[in-house]
């Protein structure tokens, strides 16, 4: 055999015997294995506007034979009442409905996710919160599609409900505007917290325990200090008498 084939056999045998060598001898610890991460959950589908059966075009509340209320929220203000109105909801194990304005969705648009991920509802309050018992048709129509237009944009739905703006009672104008936007009722109640005057936690709560029953739809608004206030010590009178804060939604189902 030619000398520089032998040389070549045996410096191959020597690199060959010093890797199983070398693999032998390595008992040092081994990286684990990466772990796969889990794929981020899906975003809670947003609920559509639905029609319900033997209900009135304007609904101001729910079954009276069940033990259960709705706290609505006309969505505005400051953000950080909203937020704190939300956390005080869901450590209570409560759902809410939030009738949002348009404009104050352009401003804080990671609130329309916040409210749904929540598990509350989420509904249209027109777009500029104006007086739309002094608008025309075509004027009211817009101003509920403009809001309905941010809801979509943000959620996927134009929402589930549609309250109208400055009044407790649509007037059949607002309805027809409303069924052309999609809403099927309008959302009212009967009960007042009142808490835009800011009369304090204490008579929010008394406004509302006085009056509220099985079935009922309240009214209340973010942006107020005295309704974040109120609303843990409202929730706890709730408890007490057996009633449960669901959303507008669960109470007609």
């Amino acid at each position: 055999m030619p000398t520089d084939r032998r040389g070549a056999l045996r410096a191959g045998a020597a690199t060959a015997l010093a890797g199983a060598l070398a693999t032998a001898c390595d008992t040092g610890p081994r990286p684990a294995p990466r772990r796969q991460q889990p794929a981020p959950a899906a975003p809670v589908a947003a609920p559509v506007p639905r029609r319900w059966p033997g209900r009135p075009a304007e609904i101001t509340n729910g079954p009276r034979d069940r033990p259960r209320v709705a706290l609505t929220f006309h969505g505005q203000g400051d953000p950080a009442t909203a937020r704190a109105i939300l956390d005080h909801a869901e450590r209570a194990g409560a759902h809410v409905t939030v009738l949002a304005v348009g404009e104050w969705l352009d401003r804080h648009p990671d609130l329309a996710r916040r409210i749904l991920d929540g598990g509350h509802d989420l509904g249209n309050h027109t777009q500029r919160h104006l007086d739309i018992t002094a608008m025309t048709e075509a004027e009211a129509h817009a101003e509920i599609e403009g809001c309905a237009r941010r809801l979509r944009r943000l959620t996927g739905s134009i929402g589930t409900w549609f309250r109208p703006s400055r009044t407790r009672h649509a007037t059949e104008t607002v309805r027809r505007a409303a069924r052309r936007a999609g809403y099927p009722h309008v959302l009212s109640y009967d009960v007042d917290a009142l808490d835009f005057t800011s009369p304090g936690p204490g008579t929010v709560v008394a406004n509302v325990t006085g009056r509220i029953r099985e079935g009922s739809v309240v009214s209340l608004h973010f942006g107020y200090p005295d309704t974040v206030a109120a609303l843990p010590l409202l929730l706890a009178d709730l408890d007490r008498r057996g009633l449960s804060a669901v959303t507008t939604t669960e109470l007609l189902t």
